[in-house]
């Protein structure tokens, strides 16, 4: 759930931030100048994806797996996903190359009244969910080093949230100052892991809390699995938000894409067989911190103090980055729809959108006290981001189909192969994993439905006053 993911998304807000000022004086637009090359692009995508995830969810995934063969399947599995979604987004992005990204997809394809629901659900599940959730990621690794009673990860999910937030509301220097920091301590925890889990040996003895029951890796369960990894995947598609700034042009995006997902699935098999060399399969499972027991099999209480550290600090670099962006998105939709005016208005000394950081921390605030009181936090916020992402993502692949036959004129740099096959696969994945998320998870998928579906009763009554302005600062009626 990354420093290059606030560059790529802060065009979003930065376009909608320049096409008028808040007493509608027209102003200049900017638009994203083609800066990067291709071994940038490619670099951005894995810093985007690869972060705190892959530090928990194994121990989800190992614990719906029947066995090591599954265990490692599913990751290539996630890969193999990821790839096909990565074509069609290919298309998308080289054919409509946009600072949007998905909104301007969905907008395009569906009109205005969908991109504002796209709209809601990021302010309200997915962002907010996901802030939630990593900020979960490092609540539990700052309580493998120090408890703080029952609710120690909440307590510390929620003093990290508010902590971030109010960094990012002093100014957006000290914001990605501190990223760069943080980013630099990701990759070092990554390196730790491998080293050490290829160079113990098999046998150390390891210290897990109980045996778990593994999974007889029925159809539900391994379903559920799969939800997990693909999360752990989650952010490739940012590549659409950087489709105008390739120097070579938009057309290479596929290249882009397919050799990121390439490397990223590289990575995770090879983390999870350090894992396993380590913990074996009931080790992972059983764990809250996967990365904090393997050091402390290996290495000792030093080993937990080091790893927990790091990873905790890597949670914390996509937790910035995520409050960064998605303040940034929830500026882009003041400045386009009346009835949330307040959260688009800019704080210039300060440099930060300050009501939109305040609004976004306080979701995810209460959000994390849901989930303190769930299952597990971090599965619930799982659960409550889950099927409204899936549904959009689904709503993303249908729309590379719906623009086939509504733009059928437009320039196409790059068409998707064994055209509608893919599409249709990567639609009825999502189809599938929009079912697994809404039958398979907890009850916080149903109060991420339930918020997207306020936000379409929102629309329907409101939706005279729900108009988007052009660039020219005016309303589009």
């Amino acid at each position: 759930m990354k420093e290059n993911k606030l560059h790529a998304q802060n065009h979003s807000a930065g376009n909608a931030a320049v096409s008028s000022e808040d007493n509608g004086t027209p102003c200049p637009i900017e638009t994203p100048k083609p800066t990067l090359r291709l071994v940038d692009a490619i670099v951005l995508i894995i810093g985007v994806v690869i972060g705190a995830g892959v530090f928990r969810t194994p121990s989800v995934v190992a614990a719906n797996s029947p066995d090591w063969f599954w265990f490692l399947g599913i990751w290539v599995l996630g890969g193999v996903v990821s790839l096909i979604g990565a074509l069609c987004y290919s298309e998308l992005s080289s054919t409509f190359p946009n600072a949007g990204g998905d909104y301007h997809f969905l907008k395009t394809a569906f009109g205005k009244g969908f991109s504002f629901l796209f709209a809601w659900a990021r302010i309200t599940v997915i962002q907010t969910g996901s802030i939630a959730l990593l900020a979960y990621i490092a609540g539990d690794y700052m309580s493998q080093m120090l408890s703080l009673g029952q609710f120690s990860a909440s307590f510390y999910a929620i003093l990290v949230v508010i902590t971030l937030t109010l960094i990012n509301i002093l100014g957006i220097q000290f914001g990605t100052g501190l990223q760069k920091s943080l980013i630099a301590l990701q990759f070092i925890g990554l390196f730790i892991i491998l080293a050490v889990g290829f160079l113990a040996s098999p046998d150390v003895p390891v210290a897990v809390a109980q045996e778990p029951l593994l999974s007889s890796g029925s159809f539900s369960t391994l379903s559920l699995a799969l939800i997990f990894v693909l999360l752990t995947f989650g952010g490739w598609n940012e590549a659409a938000y950087i489709s105008s700034e390739l120097k070579t042009g938009s057309k290479n995006m596929a290249l882009v894409l397919i050799v990121s997902i390439l490397i990223i699935t590289l990575v995770y098999v090879l983390i999870n067989l350090a894992f396993l060399n380590v913990l074996g399969l009931q080790g992972i499972a059983a764990s809250e911190a996967v990365g904090v027991d393997m050091m402390r099999a290996v290495l000792g209480e030093k080993g937990v103090v080091l790893i927990g550290t790091l990873v905790s600090l890597s949670a914390l670099s996509s937790l910035n980055t995520t409050i960064f962006t998605g303040a940034r998105s929830n500026y882009a939709l003041g400045k386009d729809f009346k009835p949330f005016a307040f959260l688009g208005k800019w704080n210039g000394s300060k440099s930060a959108p300050v009501n939109s950081l305040i609004l976004q921390g306080v979701i995810a605030v209460a959000l994390i006290i849901f989930g303190a009181f769930a299952r597990n936090g971090f599965e619930a916020m799982v659960d409550f981001t889950a099927p409204v992402f899936w549904f959009f993502f689904l709503c993303s692949g249908i729309s590379l189909m719906v623009l086939r036959v509504k733009k059928p004129n437009e320039p196409r740099p790059f068409k998707v192969p064994l055209y509608p096959i893919t599409p249709l696969l990567f639609i009825g994945s999502c189809a599938y994993l929009l079912y697994s998320s809404l039958t398979y998870t907890g009850r916080g998928a149903w109060l991420g439905v339930g918020l997207l579906a306020v936000g379409l009763i929102f629309y329907l009554l409101f939706r005279s006053r729900v108009s988007s302005k052009n660039h020219n600062g005016k309303v589009n009626n």
